[in-house]
């Protein structure tokens, strides 16, 4: 099954915290690029990573060509044409980032976004984005202004909490449906990033339904007494259900990919679902990538992603 991201990394400080290495990845078919990838380092500010390091906040870089991406060569070969750093953060302090690699594909329907709001000010508005080949959707979401509380972006802002919503034809929240509709988004997730007092950032993943940002995800959340993670909401390809499928699942801190995020505050991408105790008969899924929602050093949330 396709699916509109083809790459995802995590890079990782090393043991002298300054400079990234490389922590996993998801590669699928593409060898030659994971090859080229897992000898790279990063200095702050240095390539893709780096410049999301230095920031402190998610980027996307639309093209390689001339820019400060330092695996243009092998990305070119691989037919990847655009990346999105995310930065995971416990205070000022740098746990890891979070890679995405996309390509341009007349096959592929979907965008990512980076919301932010101007210092003291309650609106967010699109600091960046990859929309691949929806230029008419990304002219009409350059233009809007996202009121905190209002909409996918504005929710997540408000609350500190992931947001995940099917079928956004139907979502009277999400006010870009129309233009959704015509461009073929089916499934919004927005992801609160490093939310501060003056200035926050939102990340969207938007994606149509016959090629989703990936074949599951969830959002999980620590329970009231804090000592298990309960599945709070799920969307699946497979299974319009997937929340209560996993209602009676719970995970321990330190158990399985899921408790080690929750443990560490570090992203993970798994090959072993075994470990986040997923029921093979569901789905065939090969692997997870799993991020930590972190605000003020505690956990709010991990959103999984299934490939």
């Amino acid at each position: 099954m396709k699916t509109f991201i083809k790459v995802t990394e995590i890079w990782i400080p090393d043991k002298n915290r300054t400079k990234l290495e490389f922590g996993s990845g998801l590669y699928g078919a593409l060898t030659e690029f994971k090859t080229a990838s897992e000898q790279q380092r990063f200095a702050y500010d240095e390539g893709l990573p780096g410049k999301a390091w230095s920031a402190g906040h998610p980027i996307v870089l639309n093209q390689f060509e001339h820019s400060y991406f330092k695996r243009t060569e092998a990305a070119q070969k691989a037919g990847l044409t655009c990346g999105i750093a995310l930065p995971i953060f416990s205070g000022d302090f740098l746990l890891a980032v979070v890679v995405f690699l996309c390509g341009d594909d007349e096959d592929y329907a979907g965008a990512i976004e980076v919301w932010s709001n101007e210092p003291n000010e309650f609106s967010l508005h699109v600091m960046d984005g990859y929309y691949g080949t929806l230029e008419h959707f990304e002219s009409i979401s350059r233009q809007i202004y996202m009121p905190k509380g209002q909409g996918i972006p504005g929710i997540a802002w408000a609350t500190g909490m992931p947001v995940l919503r099917e079928d956004i034809g139907k979502v009277n929240e999400f006010i870009r449906s129309a233009d959704a509709q015509q461009a073929g988004i089916t499934t919004v997730l927005g992801i609160p990033v490093g939310n501060s007092d003056q200035q926050s950032y939102v990340m969207t993943f938007l994606s149509a339904k016959a090629t989703p940002i990936a074949k599951r995800i969830q959002i999980w959340i620590p329970d009231l007494p804090g000592k298990k993670l309960v599945c709070q909401q799920g969307f699946s390809k497979n299974s319009n259900n997937l929340a209560e499928i996993f209602e009676t699942i719970t995970v321990k801190k330190g158990d399985g990919a899921l408790g080690r995020v929750w443990l560490t505050g570090m992203p993970v991408i798994s090959g072993n679902l075994d470990e986040a105790q997923y029921n093979p008969e569901l789905d065939s899924l090969n692997s997870m990538l799993a991020i930590p929602v972190i605000e003020q050093g505690s956990l709010k949330a991990i959103v999984s992603f299934l490939f």
